[in-house]
């Protein structure tokens, strides 16, 4: 029994010190890698902040382009008919689109829906626009269509209301 309590003797301060060294340690190592931690989310905002606001500018370009305004003034020459204005505006909306699906990556995803929405209307308001016009129509009829929809859709249209909300996710950056 004496040799029993003589082992105690020695073994409960070694066990003390070993979990006491052990707990600092643990500690001690979970704070460094915390620090590392934030130090490599720091680096990482330095390389991603710069590429998510070339993407909001991309994005708020992308919506800017497509905006049926803006889109005439690009696409329209004398001499178009209704259906090769139609087919030029739909074409023209989808691959300023598909030049900008990687922006995607820096921005949420409800952004990004936002974006899609705003097209999809878009480009459905220049289809319905064309569908009561016959197809050899001077391109003419189309654009007065297209301009008495936006008068009748009001401010603010589906595509300014994107460029509000990349404007507004943008903010929150700083």
């Amino acid at each position: 029994m004496e040799l029993f309590f003589e082992i105690l003797k020695y073994t409960i301060p070694a066990l003390i010190v070993f979990l006491t060294a052990h707990f600092l340690l643990k500690q001690l190592l979970d704070e460094r890698q915390r620090i590392d931690r934030m130090l490599l989310r720091q680096d990482a905002q330095k390389i991603t902040l710069p590429l998510r606001l070339q993407a909001y500018e991309r994005l708020t370009l992308l919506c800017d382009r497509v905006e049926i305004h803006n889109a005439l003034l690009r696409i329209r020459t004398p001499g178009m008919t209704v259906s090769d204005l139609t087919g030029a505006l739909l074409l023209g909306i989808s691959q300023e689109f598909e030049h900008n699906t990687s922006q995607q990556l820096f921005v949420s995803e409800t952004l990004w829906q936002i974006i899609r929405v705003a097209r999809e209307q878009t480009m459905m308001l220049i289809s319905q626009a064309g569908e009561g016009l016959d197809p050899k129509e001077d391109a003419e009829a189309l654009v007065g269509k297209l301009f008495a929809a936006i008068d009748e859709q009001g401010f603010p249209t589906p595509l300014q209301r994107a460029i509000i909300a990349v404007r507004m996710e943008a903010g929150q950056l700083f």
